[in-house]
């Protein structure tokens, strides 16, 4: 069966032409959400990540958003902006490279422990060949963490991701991510709460991990 079989062929087109390296050079390097939402998912990661782990971040930006009192042994980043990388210091390694491109990995089979894709999610144009690049360099037993938001660049978030609800993204990524090889995904949210003055935006988060063999 085909990776994107049941998807109307334009699903996962987005409107600017440009590509990702081009298009986000022009554009502040940052994540759209806001701090509190940041620190609802450095709390989220404090909780599911390995200390002394091997960590992943796909797409990364300037702040990979790992808690400040949490060692591992290894965080590459892979991303656009080499500026953003290199302004990452929680990264250890760096890597220059579109992933919507050429959703190859340059990472040995079963070398990470988990896998980040934070508030990226709505701009993979290749999901299932990301997803299954991330569950080969996944330890058996492995995690992927994604979370997102509300707000999208809407030139470059999919056709697919724009059309739907959230319930519906969930689904649609469930999907995709059991064709990739994934095990069951787990679901949550986190909603700030209406007196907070400096959280605003929702943070969803869906989990899942590699099962022994892919």
């Amino acid at each position: 069966m085909n990776d994107l079989h049941g998807f109307h062929p334009q699903s996962f087109t987005a409107a600017s032409a440009a590509s990702d390296t081009v298009f986000y050079s022009r554009r502040p390097a940052g994540p759209m959400l806001d701090q509190g939402a940041q620190t609802a998912i450095t709390a989220l990661y404090r909780t599911l990540l390995p200390e002394d782990g091997n960590i992943l971040d796909l797409m990364a930006g300037p702040d990979s958003h790992l808690p400040t009192d949490m060692e591992f042994d290894s965080v590459i980043g892979i991303g656009v902006n080499a500026q953003a990388l290199d302004s990452n210091s929680r990264l250890t390694d760096r890597v220059v490279s579109d992933i919507n491109e050429t959703p190859d990995l340059p990472l040995a089979d079963e070398s990470m422990d988990a896998v980040l894709l934070c508030d990226v999610v709505p701009y993979l144009r290749q999901p299932v060949q990301v997803f299954r690049e991330a569950a080969r360099v996944l330890q058996p037993g492995g995690l992927i963490v994604i979370t997102f938001g509300t707000r999208l660049i809407p030139q470059k978030a999919t056709a697919l991701w724009q059309a739907l609800d959230e319930g519906d993204r969930r689904r649609m990524l469930t999907v995709l991510l059991q064709r990739a090889g994934f095990g069951p995904v787990d679901n949550g949210n986190v909603t700030p709460a209406p007196e907070d003055m400096f959280w605003h935006d929702a943070v969803h988060a869906m989990t899942a991990r590699r099962p022994d063999v892919v």
